[in-house]
């Protein structure tokens, strides 16, 4: 397995200094939080384009995903969802990213579950032709109002398409109560990554260095090892949200050696 952090553990940071650190860390990818106040957002023209995946190519470093913020199962019309995703795959073809990230983000008090997974396919299956034609995977992560993989996949059997796929966060499906097992038995056909990461308590899910807090990152890392998974566990540090959070780059070597031993110890 190959390993990443992504770009929501240092909010704003430009780009080269997040090349830096992958390389001198030694983290084979990236993901980056596609938001406008992030240096690299779908606002970006043709030039700018062509410099961000120059920098990743010099740099050595893959840029694994974009994780953007539309929600595929929100109430309302379908067309600004549709852009919004839309506007993601392009960036990401032009980036050569090989995945986008979603999340479901229904809204279960004005809609049923199944208005919610209902409105979610109807999306993804009309983004997915795009996303085909241009080479770009559309990830669903598991969030929000779809945590588990059993929730997820009310959403993917209904769309059905190859290149609708799946984002295991080990954290919701723990939130949701699924055992490491359960969540890899029902996503494996449609995985795209995992996002790994460590929190105190259920109460208290402010972000920890990996293996000092409660979630299952042993047990997530033997079953994708037992399955002879071989994709990319990427570390998803929400300091973006937890100003008092410890500095990323401070703890990017012993992240990068916890999940290397789990591997070890897991083969």
């Amino acid at each position: 397995m190959k390993l990443a952090f992504s770009t929501l553990g240092v909010p704003g940071l430009p780009l080269p200094d997040v090349l830096r650190l992958a390389t001198a860390h030694g983290y084979h990818g990236v993901e980056l939080r596609t938001h406008p106040e992030e240096p690299v957002h779908t606002g970006l023209g043709p030039a700018e384009r062509a410099d961000v995946a120059a920098e990743f190519k010099g740099a050595g470093v893959e840029l694994l995903s974009l994780a953007g913020y539309a929600r595929v199962a929100a109430p309302g019309d379908d067309e600004p969802v549709l852009a919004e995703i839309r506007a993601l795959v392009d960036l990401a073809h032009d980036l050569g990213a090989p995945y986008v990230r979603v999340f479901p983000g229904g809204d279960l008090d004005v809609q049923s579950p199944e208005e919610a997974d209902a409105t979610a396919a109807r999306r993804l299956g009309t983004a997915a032709e795009h996303a085909n034609d241009l080479g770009v995977r559309i990830l669903l992560e598991t969030h929000d109002s779809h945590r588990t993989a059993a929730d997820a996949m009310r959403i993917l059997g209904l769309v059905g398409h190859r290149q609708v796929g799946a984002l295991w966060d080990v954290m919701h499906t723990w939130l949701g109560g699924e055992q490491p097992s359960e969540t890899y038995a029902a996503l494996s056909p449609h995985l795209g990554y995992v996002q790994v990461k460590d929190i105190a308590s259920v109460e208290d899910t402010t972000p920890l260095p990996l293996g000092q807090g409660v979630l299952p990152l042993a047990e997530c890392v033997e079953v994708l090892s037992r399955h002879n998974w071989d994709g990319w566990l990427c570390w998803e540090y929400e300091k973006r949200w937890y100003e008092n959070a410890t500095p990323l780059p401070d703890i990017l070597d012993a992240g990068r050696e916890h999940l290397s031993r789990l591997l070890n110890e897991s083969a």
